[in-house]
C-alpha cells in the first residue's frame, strides 16, 4: 500500500486532474506512441480520434487518486478494464512504458506546479495501481479459454440487417506440433462476452485490433460474433469495413479468447418474481440476443422484457432470431422502435418498467448514456442495471 505521505499528496492533486486530466492523457499518448509506436497496433484509432481514450484514461486516474488508500473500491472498474487488457494482451511490460509517459505527461502540462514531491508520489501510485491491475491480470491469462491471438476459418458469413453481418468461425485444425488444439466443444462462453479479431487493414501501417460481442454461446458449428459497418459521422470504421469488404467463408482471422464480465446474474436466472428487462439499440442487440438465449434456455418461465430501437426495420438486427427465442418464453413484453418512424425509446417507456428488475442495457455511448441516467434517476439501483458500451468502460462512469 502506498505510505500515509503519498496518499496525501496524491489526493491533494485531484482538483488539479479534474481540471487539467484530459490534456494531460492527451500529451501522454502522443507522447508514448512517439516513442513506442508499436503499441499503435493495440490501441483503438476511433476512440483515439473521438478522445474516448484520454477520457476514459483521465477518469481512472482520478478514480484512482480519490481511492488510493482504498483501491479495493474501484474493484469493479478495474476487473472490467483488465479484462479488456487480457483481451488485448497487454503485459506486465507494458505498464512501466505506460507509468513512465504518464508521469512524464503530468509534468510537461502542469509544467513547475509537479514539483519532485508530486512526480514522486506519482509515481509511487502508479507503480501500486499497476501492480493490482498486473495480478488481476495475471489471473485472467492463467484462466484464458487459449493463449493469444490464435488462427480461425471463417465457416459462415451472413447479413443479419443493413450494414450488420454475423460471423460463423471455427479454429484451423493444424499438424504443427507448436499450435494450439482449441476444441469447440469443449470451450465454456457466457453470454455477454466478447472476443477481440486482430486483423491487418490494408488501409493502415498498423495491426489493428477490435472487441466483438458474442451473437450466441451456442459452438456446433463455430464460434459466433456480429460486425456493424462503421461509417457514421464522416468515420470510415478501419476494422469493420475491413471485415465487411475483404473477410469471406474460408478465409482466416486471428482472434483472442473471450474475454468481458457482463453477463447475466446467475442467483437470478431460476427465480420468476424479479423480471429480466433487456434494453438494446443497433448492433448492441448482440450480447442481449446471447443473454435471451442463455434464459430462455436455463429458464423460460422467468418474466422477460424486450426493449429494442433501431433506424428502421432493414435496420432491425436479428429479428427472425429474436422471435423465435420470445417465443419460448412463456411471459414476454416486446416492445420495438423504430426511429424513422418517430417511435423513440425515451423517459415514457423506462419509467413503465417494473422495480425491481434486472436490468441489462447495451448501445451506442450516447444512447448508454441516456438510458443510465434515466434508469438511475428512476431509483433503479446500480446493483441492478448492468451494461456494456462500445468503448473505453471508464468514460460512462463517474468514480
Amino acid at each position: 500500500m502506498a505510505s500515509p505521505q503519498t496518499i496525501e499528496i496524491v489526493k491533494a492533486t485531484v482538483p488539479v486532474l479534474e481540471e487539467h486530466g484530459t490534456a494531460i492523457t492527451t500529451v501522454f499518448y502522443k507522447n508514448m506512441f512517439a516513442e513506442h509506436p508499436e503499441l499503435l497496433d493495440i490501441f483503438n484509432e476511433t476512440n483515439q480520434k473521438l478522445g474516448r481514450q484520454q477520457t476514459a484514461l483521465a477518469m481512472t486516474v482520478l478514480a484512482a487518486a480519490k481511492h488510493l488508500e482504498n483501491l479495493g473500491a474501484l474493484l469493479p472498474q478495474v476487473t472490467q478494464i483488465s479484462h479488456k487488457h487480457r483481451a488485448l494482451q497487454i503485459l506486465p511490460e507494458h505498464y512501466p512504458i505506460v507509468g513512465k509517459h504518464l508521469l512524464g505527461a503530468i509534468k510537461q502540462v502542469l509544467g513547475e506546479a509537479a514539483n519532485d514531491d508530486i512526480i514522486e508520489a506519482w509515481r509511487e501510485a502508479y507503480d501500486e495501481i499497476a501492480s493490482v491491475f498486473i495480478q488481476l491480470e495475471q489471473n485472467m491469462y492463467e484462466q484464458e479459454m487459449w493463449q493469444g491471438f490464435a488462427p480461425f476459418e471463417v465457416i459462415e458469413k451472413a447479413e443479419v440487417a443493413t450494414d450488420i453481418v454475423a460471423f460463423t468461425v471455427a479454429p484451423v485444425v493444424t499438424e504443427s506440433a507448436e499450435a494450439q488444439s482449441i476444441d469447440l466443444d469443449k470451450l465454456a462462453l457466457t453470454a455477454g462476452q466478447y472476443i477481440t479479431v486482430k486483423t491487418d487493414p490494408k488501409d493502415s501501417d498498423h495491426t489493428a485490433l477490435r472487441h466483438y460481442s458474442l451473437c450466441s454461446t451456442n459452438t456446433d458449428k463455430g464460434i459466433q460474433f456480429a460486425v456493424r459497418r462503421d461509417n457514421r459521422n464522416a468515420h470510415q470504421g478501419l476494422v469493420s469495413n475491413h471485415l465487411h469488404d475483404h473477410i469471406e467463408e474460408g478465409d482466416t482471422i486471428q482472434l483472442s479468447a473471450p474475454a468481458g464480465d457482463f453477463a447475466l446474474n446467475q442467483d437470478l436466472i431460476q427465480q420468476n418474481d424479479i423480471p429480466l428487462v433487456l434494453v438494446s439499440a443497433g448492433v448492441g442487440v448482440t450480447p442481449i440476443l446471447s443473454m435471451l438465449e442463455a434464459q430462455v434456455a436455463a429458464n423460460p418461465h422467468r418474466p422477460i422484457i424486450w426493449v429494442y430501437a433501431c433506424q428502421n426495420q432493414d435496420h432491425h438486427a436479428f429479428a427472425s432470431q429474436v422471435e423465435q427465442l420470445l417465443a419460448s418464453a412463456t411471459t414476454v413484453d416486446k416492445h420495438i422502435f423504430y426511429f424513422e418512424s418517430g417511435q423513440i425509446l425515451d423517459e415514457t417507456m423506462l419509467a413503465r418498467l417494473p422495480q425491481p428488475a434486472d436490468i441489462y442495457v447495451c448501445g451506442s455511448m450516447p444512447f448508454m448514456e441516456s438510458i443510465i441516467d434515466e434508469l438511475l434517476r428512476l431509483e433503479h439501483g446500480t446493483d441492478s442495471v448492468h451494461y456494456e458500451p462500445f468503448g473505453p468502460k471508464m468514460s460512462l462512469e463517474l468514480s
